[in-house]
């Protein structure tokens, strides 16, 4: 039996509200998000049910198949006109309904990270070991962006609205970022706005950045020997590899405290006795912008060279891709964060708030579960918190709108267990309602108040700029049989 999800006042409450929303709303847009309101409500149970059945599929980048497929049978099951393999990747989609100005778009991630299974439980017990588990919450994600998407093509639907509503269905963007070559396909050509949201442990209408990231391999191709009969006679890649990471180590503490420089020794041989003649590591740069990144990436690229001579090896380096970092927008922001400011916080019950504690004592943390209050809007740091994603690079093509909703206890650790067990039970069906919601009532706004869509692009050119995007990715397909 499934947790009943959350239950708010909030029909009285959006009635009685007109002032104080954004940009002048009317007693019109409150009874539309009044609908909106009422269509997740109803939705819920579907929902969680399609963010379950991609919690159990739990399938890693480009290999979503089961999971884009739940999407897709969904989305089409509402009226949704479906447009699969954009970009060239199997999984990707998107999912149009209405016709006609403004076109606002919301993105859907579903893609699992490997070695995170994990059951429902507040204790450490995968399901199946080495498996993959939704640790990012992406399950959720993908459900809760469809579940507003349907909300409003139901108003376009009853001519309470005009326009498109596009439901991108985004994977790979825990791994080769998917959205890259979405773009590259022109697939966000023509939006107007786009929603996005992920999965937290806080609510709050996020106005922050996020850090450029670049993916690139390393491979050192040497001799074979016997390792004790003629070591001689080899030319081991195993030793340039760690010549390599030790340059890497080394000029750790000669960048910036905004850089960040990861890596995964993929390759270094396959027996003890055998000088190994072939080693291969994935290295992984981020700063707070591309500008900050690029030189890093080129000096860790060339210290690959250095390593290749002293070991007397030859050496390949093959980008993969990489992501812009996020380009805020404050004006929508705003819009989202009078929505939360409506909608108020989440109510948990006693097992849930149980459930959250019991993990957060399981892996080390303060027991003081679920953060379920609207944050103030903050604002917007020069060095962004946290990690990278390929919405960066959608936010440089389409000003975007981003939101964090709780689907797990404060501060468990993210990309763990932690997150797979909160995010396949009812602490993650209501952070899935919460936010379909909060997106739902911020694009009813975006559709019915055009000089706020306008004020919204004005903040886009001005941040941007003269920059010219590009995509940091090499021509050519998706990898998307890339060897693990």
């Amino acid at each position: 039996m499934r947790t009943p999800t959350f239950s708010l006042s909030l029909v009285a409450t959006l009635l009685l509200v007109t002032a104080g929303l954004s940009h002048g709303q009317s007693s019109e847009t409150n009874a539309n998000k009044v609908k909106v309101i009422r269509s997740v409500d109803a939705q819920a149970t579907d929902l969680a049910d399609l963010s379950d059945e991609i919690w159990r599929h739990a399938e890693i980048a480009f290999k979503e198949s089961k999971s884009s497929d739940a999407l897709v049978s969904h989305a089409k099951a509402h009226g949704f006109r479906v447009t699969r393999g954009t970009g060239g990747i199997p999984t990707a989609f998107v999912a149009e309904y209405g016709s006609g100005s403004p076109v606002i778009g919301i993105m859907g991630e579903f893609d699992a990270l490997p070695g995170l299974s994990q059951a429902a439980v507040p204790e450490r017990s995968p399901i199946e070991t080495g498996a993959p588990g939704h640790g990012c919450g992406h399950n959720v994600f993908g459900a809760a962006s469809l579940g507003a998407a349907i909300a409003i093509k139901e108003l376009i639907e009853d001519g309470a609205l005009k326009g498109t509503i596009r439901y991108y269905g985004t994977p790979a963007e825990e791994k080769f970022f998917g959205k890259l070559w979405m773009i590259r396909d022109g697939a966000f050509e023509g939006v107007d706005v786009m929603m996005d949201w992920h999965p937290g442990d806080k609510i709050e209408a996020s106005v922050q950045s996020s850090q450029a990231l670049v993916d690139f391999l390393v491979e050192f191709d040497g001799q074979a020997a016997h390792a004790a009969g003629d070591p001689w006679n080899g030319r081991s890649a195993g030793d340039a590899l760690e010549l390599y990471t030790h340059g890497i180590n080394a000029y750790r503490e000669h960048v910036k405290p905004t850089v960040r420089i990861h890596y995964h020794i993929m390759d270094a041989g396959k027996v003890v006795n055998v000088v190994p003649d072939y080693a291969k590591i994935w290295v992984r740069v981020r700063d707070r912008s591309r500008e900050g990144m690029t030189p890093v990436y080129e000096r860790v690229q060339a210290m690959a060279e250095g390593a290749a001579i002293l070991a007397n090896v030859d050496y390949k380096v093959t980008l993969i891709s990489g992501v812009h970092e996020i380009l805020p927008n404050r004006t929508g922001g705003a819009a989202l964060q009078a929505n939360l400011e409506t909608l108020g916080g989440i109510s948990y019950t006693k097992d849930e708030d149980a459930f959250a504690k019991a993990i957060q004592k399981a892996t080390g943390k303060e027991t003081v579960g679920i953060d379920a209050e609207v944050r103030p809007l903050r604002e917007t740091q020069k060095d962004p918190e946290g990690g990278s994603t390929d919405v960066g690079d959608v936010s440089f093509n389409v000003p975007t709108i981003s939101l964090s909703a709780p689907i797990a206890g404060k501060d468990v650790p993210w990309h763990s267990w932690a997150v797979v067990a909160t995010g396949g039970m009812s602490i993650g069906h209501k952070g899935l309602v919460y936010a379909s919601k909060a997106l739902a009532m911020t694009m009813v706004d975006l559709y019915e108040n055009p000089d706020l869509v306008d004020a919204i692009k004005d903040e886009f050119v001005e941040r941007k700029g003269d920059y010219v995007y590009e995509g940091i990715l090499p021509p050519g397909p998706p990898p998307l049989d890339f060897q693990q």
